[in-house]
């Protein structure tokens, strides 16, 4: 049952303190349809669900919610309510609860916590935001090359429950480091005497605790993997980071490319639309709009420093919202490829002259078509037109045609040349693309669009 069925039913029960209802209801449903229907209601109400639900489910509901939500009714929960909460969280999750808390009460929650529930907090908070380290979970299986495939196996069948996958087991040295891994199933189909030595894969695929988060994200879907395991820089096992994982970095780095694409500022944590205040929406809009509003006054001047242009020739007036618009669309075609390219380093910046290359094949290409189509448009809707007696439609038809194919052209390149230069200099590609981009083509394309036909009709 999705959450939208779910809710009207929740509020009806609540309403009505039937909590035997609410439970019944809530043994049927998903825990994550659960989290959304308590994300619309308000905190209070939304705490009074969640004490309805069994612990197990209280723990894994609320690692659903969003972060802004969680620390709302983590402020209305007692130290030890929330202790208890924590314990039954999977280890990454409650990383994130904690280091999202107000350092007071985080300080407290910690303090009624057991000793190795905090030293692992702490292992696991260390790592920088961003990271791999930083969306890693302790809960996995190790194993030693020594045992049996039979001790294995036992060994797996009493940590399973407190396991969040254990698919994989993790084989260690003396020293914790990573040597190899097996599934559950090379153990099953092994004889139960036969050394995990004897079955293990040697060569792991893993990921170190300071990669990008991205990265190892990547890595898992590339390799199909359920897990990856985490190593430090001695190649100690640390963690994993497992499938579902990997599936909300990759949703949360497009959310921020998007967000940049747009050029909207902030933290570009994930936050359901109405929850938050229009304020917010403000503060991250605001200031790029500004800036590109004062961009946008250029276009203006350049507009006004052809006047003179204009009013001799009143149909290029009417060529230019086809101008901006396709060389706002070129660019962006051009950006959004690179951008991607980037992203799975099917590129580098280094590879500029090539990336170059194809792009200017191809914006050469759809330059002429737009060109032809310019020129027609010109030819059969344009005679009526007041020209100076000096010039026929076809003088102007062919310069409208040739700005506006100048103009896809070097709209294309600006467009795959602006992320390739972002990347170089350490900087996101998304932050310059889109609007930023679009008022960049804006200028040099209204700029080029009046020198070219000056030059063409020889003015």
């Amino acid at each position: 049952m999705e959450n939208l069925e779910l809710l009207p039913k929740v509020k009806e029960y609540l309403s009505s303190g039937e909590k035997e209802k609410l439970n019944q209801l809530f043994s049927t449903a998903h825990p994550v349809d659960i989290a959304g229907a308590i994300s619309q209601l308000e905190s209070p109400e939304a705490l009074e669900l969640l004490k309805v639900c069994n612990p197990d489910l209280r723990a894994e509901v609320f690692s659903h919610l969003g972060a802004d939500i969680q620390v709302a009714l983590s402020e209305m929960l007692d130290r030890h309510q929330l202790a208890d909460l924590l314990k039954e969280m999977s280890p990454d999750d409650r990383v994130d609860l904690i280091q999202n808390l107000p350092p007071q009460k985080r300080e407290v929650v910690l303090g009624a916590m057991a000793q190795a529930e905090r030293e692992d907090i702490r292992k696991l908070a260390v790592y920088e935001k961003g990271t791999t380290g930083a969306v890693m979970t302790s809960d996995y299986v190790s194993l030693s090359p020594g045992m049996t495939a039979g001790e294995a196996l036992n060994r797996m069948r009493h940590e399973a429950p407190d396991k969040e996958t254990i698919y994989y087991a993790y084989v260690i040295d003396g020293v914790r480091r990573l040597i190899g891994f097996v599934s559950l199933k090379d153990l099953i189909l092994a004889d139960p005497n036969t050394h995990v030595a004897d079955i293990m894969h040697r060569d792991v695929i893993y990921a170190n605790a300071n990669d990008d988060q991205e990265e190892t994200a990547r890595k898992i879907q590339k390799y199909d993997l359920l897990a990856i395991p985490v190593v430090n820089g001695n190649r100690v096992l640390v963690g994993i980071v497992t499938h579902d994982d990997a599936m909300d970095i990759i949703t949360q780095e497009q959310t921020e490319d998007i967000e940049k694409f747009m050029a909207i500022r902030g933290p570009h944590e994930p936050q359901m639309y109405l929850r938050s205040s229009a304020w917010r929406h403000f503060r991250q809009r605001v200031l790029w709009i500004v800036i590109l509003a004062a961009l946008g006054l250029v276009s203006g001047y350049i507009v006004e420093s052809f006047t003179g242009l204009l009013m001799q020739f009143a149909i290029l007036a009417t060529f230019m919202p086809m101008l901006a618009d396709t060389g706002g669309n070129a660019g962006s075609q051009s950006a959004t490829l690179v951008i991607r390219a980037l992203a799975l380093k099917e590129i580098h910046p280094a590879d500029v002259l090539s990336i170059l290359w194809k792009e200017l094949q191809v914006s050469i290409l759809l330059g002429l078509v737009l060109a032809v189509l310019a020129f027609v448009r010109v030819i059969l809707f344009s005679k009526g037109n007041s020209l100076p007696h000096d010039f026929s439609v076809w003088q102007v038809g062919i310069a409208i045609s040739t700005a506006l194919c100048l103009q896809v052209i070097t709209s294309t390149l600006l467009g795959a040349l602006l992320p390739l230069f972002a990347a170089k200099i350490k900087i996101d590609p998304a932050v310059i693309a889109s609007p930023a981009l679009t008022t960049v083509v804006d200028i040099t394309g209204l700029f080029l669009y009046f020198i070219t036909v000056k030059l063409m009709l020889r003015l």
